[in-house]
């Protein structure tokens, strides 16, 4: 068996980018020898029509998918997201748009990283609010598609004082009517 197929084999096992040292190390080869293994690799997945590639990356060289294929990713996976972070694309969906700042105080401080993940996977915007220095945060049409909006049944049109004598009428407590 060649280096090159061995470090493919590492390379798709470990699942992350390793440096030359560590492919070396796994090969149980010196340094020069996991270079010419990855050099030949590389070529080799350039020749062909894979979806395949192997990159270099800040942290090292990783056995990757083309980025042509990211969208299909994006399809066929679906996303993993926490409760806290659900929970704080509920509360961006729900007022949208939003400030940032309306959010982390009713989020609190967490929040901060849910809106970086959320806007990782697709679900969020982040605009900049002329208004003040705070972002607006806004949902994003991978968010209705991917949660089927569309689909939902639509609530009645109400203008914004009928929604808030709703709220009041939902808050406050039921007092018994009873006859002296």
């Amino acid at each position: 068996m060649s280096t090159a197929t061995t470090i493919e084999a590492i390379l798709y096992l470990k699942g992350k980018p390793l440096s030359i040292g560590e492919i070396a190390e796994y090969a149980a080869c010196d340094r020069a020898t996991a270079e010419e293994g990855i050099i030949e690799l590389i070529d080799d997945y350039a020749r062909r029509d894979s979806a395949l590639e192997i990159a270099e990356t800040k942290n090292g060289y990783s056995l990757q998918l083309r980025s042509d294929f990211h969208q299909l990713v994006q399809t066929l996976i679906p996303v993993e997201l926490g409760l806290g972070a659900l929970r704080t694309l509920a509360a961006i969906a729900l007022n949208s748009p939003m400030r940032q700042t309306d959010l982390i105080n009713v989020r609190g401080s967490g929040a901060y990283q849910h809106v970086q993940e959320l806007v990782e996977q697709g679900f969020v915007r982040k605009k900049r609010d002329s208004d003040s220095r705070s972002s607006l945060l806004l949902t994003t049409s991978k968010f209705n598609q991917y949660f089927q909006i569309e689909s939902l049944p639509q609530p009645f049109d109400t203008t914004p004082a009928e929604r808030q004598l709703e709220l009041e009428l939902v808050q406050s407590p039921i007092e018994p009517d009873i006859a002296c």
